[in-house]
């Protein structure tokens, strides 16, 4: 029995001597790996030189002057894409400007040649009735009389068509002479008449609303 106990405290006594030894071989290691560790990273700091700030700061620099650049090119084409922008709606308003009073005027003066063929028709009824003499429309004459006064309706009727579009004549018997409204054929002396005012009209003007689309023909004083 004593024997035994012998032997089983011998072999703890192993067991602990074999854990000790195993306990300083890892403590050992580890401290050599240490070493090692921190030799390798002395000799690495000592070998690579220290970082200066140009150097850390040099990408950096580089890439804020590329994205300045970048920014100014952005604004310059962000300019002129506004101005082109302001430029064509400048021209769409104008273009509709023109346009609306190029169809005002079409709807206005659209019937500017036809109103000029009538007027030869106009001047063609007040001729006719200016032709008849007022002594001839009696009872003795009644088919004469009866053709004057239908002249005289007929033509009452077209000035009323004229008038209801806007084509109204310009007789400018005594009135001082324009222009823009009268075209002079001739000067003549009048006793009592100041120079340059109308005496006498041979064919009377027409406007359709305030354009002249046949002037009157006159005569001017002198």
């Amino acid at each position: 029995m004593s024997l035994m106990i012998i032997r089983t405290f011998l072999k703890y006594g192993q067991l602990v001597a074999d854990n000790f030894t195993l306990n300083v071989r890892f403590v050992a290691s580890s401290n050599l790996l240490k070493n090692q560790t921190t030799a390798a990273n002395e000799k690495e700091s000592v070998e690579k030189p220290p970082a200066t700030p140009s150097s850390c700061t040099s990408p950096v620099n580089e890439e804020l002057d590329s994205l300045n650049k970048q920014l100014l090119e952005l604004k310059e084409k962000n300019s002129d894409l506004l101005d082109k922008y302001k430029r064509a709606l400048a021209d769409g308003e104008n273009l509709r400007t023109r346009l609306t009073k190029q169809i005002e005027d079409a709807r206005i003066y659209g019937i500017q040649n036809f109103c000029k063929d009538l007027l030869d028709v106009a001047d063609v009824l007040n001729k006719a009735t200016e032709s008849v003499p007022k002594e001839e429309l009696s009872e003795k004459n009644p088919h004469l009389k009866s053709l004057y006064e239908g002249l005289i309706m007929t033509e009452a009727q077209l000035q009323t068509v004229f008038k209801r579009h806007g084509l109204e004549p310009v007789n400018p018997l005594n009135e001082k002479f324009d222009p823009n409204l009268h075209e002079a054929l001739f000067q003549q002396e009048v006793q009592g008449k100041e120079a340059g005012f109308v005496v006498v009209v041979s064919k009377i003007g027409y406007k359709l609303h305030d354009r002249v689309i046949r002037p009157a023909l006159v005569g001017v004083s002198k």
